[in-house]
């Protein structure tokens, strides 16, 4: 029986909340307590304003093995409320999310990862969806996502014969931002949770807004949806003093 908690949740440095999944005898895999606690994190992460990025990773060398099915027969897919597998899957957080990705990111691991904004893997990773073999559907947004983020008949492949991408395949197709040796995984989110860090929270969080929803938008609607949302920012204090800090030479404010 597992008696760990089965999240442990971290600030390793101001502004960041690292997320790990703590079900390493089983590769991380998602049950009912797991997905409740991830779920728990992400709530915390969207509503503390002194957070303005999370990291998502594994332990024991594995990102997540998708979700248990041992515990599936008696708990059913462990959703929590509308946000889907773990609270994320079908969640629309306003914060940037990275996945840190070390050994195995299979069917729901897989589909959390695509739910992240970035991804960073080690070399050694691998990622899959094998929900077809299983007699099962990948339904957290694996069909949905996979398909816009690599080659179409690559997400065929990956989706219909359960053939597994390894990273450095990922990292061609575009799908993973850093690989890294085996171990550095975290290392590299930690560096790319720096750099978002480094600009104004409120620009960092409202571009990801609009790159949700606009997507798959013709132009036309999509500036329909993004002006209302953008064209205030520009009176903001932030953004004149992004501007004068530019003119004048000198680091914005937010990152004294």
């Amino acid at each position: 029986m597992d008696t760990q908690n089965p999240v442990t949740v971290t600030e390793p440095r101001p502004g960041v909340l690292l997320i790990t999944l703590n079900r390493p005898h089983v590769r991380n895999a998602v049950d009912r307590r797991l997905a409740e606690a991830v779920d728990a994190a992400l709530v915390r992460l969207e509503t503390d304003p002194s957070l303005a990025v999370g990291i998502l990773t594994g332990a024991g060398g594995h990102f997540c093995s998708g979700m248990d099915l041992k515990a599936f027969p008696a708990q059913g897919v462990p959703r929590v409320a509308d946000r889907g597998l773990a609270g994320l899957t079908r969640a629309r957080l306003r914060k940037p999310l990275i996945a840190a990705v070390e050994g195995a990111a299979v069917a729901g691991g897989f589909e959390l990862a695509l739910a992240c904004d970035l991804i960073t893997a080690a070399d050694t990773a691998f990622f899959a969806l094998p929900e077809v073999a299983r007699g099962l559907i990948a339904a957290e947004g694996g069909a949905i996502r996979l398909p816009g983020r690599v080659p179409y008949h690559v997400a065929m492949e990956m989706l219909l014969t359960a053939a597994p991408l390894p990273a450095a395949d990922a990292v061609r197709y575009g799908l993973v931002n850093r690989l890294t040796a085996e171990g550095g995984a975290l290392d590299a989110a930690l560096a790319l949770a720096d750099r978002l860090l480094a600009h104004s929270p409120d620009a960092v969080h409202l571009t990801k807004r609009i790159v949700q929803d606009t997507r798959g938008l013709d132009d036309h609607a999509a500036y329909a949806v993004q002006d209302p949302l953008a064209t205030p920012v520009f009176a903001r204090a932030a953004a004149v003093e992004g501007a004068q800090a530019f003119t004048e030479k000198r680091p914005p404010a937010w990152q004294r």
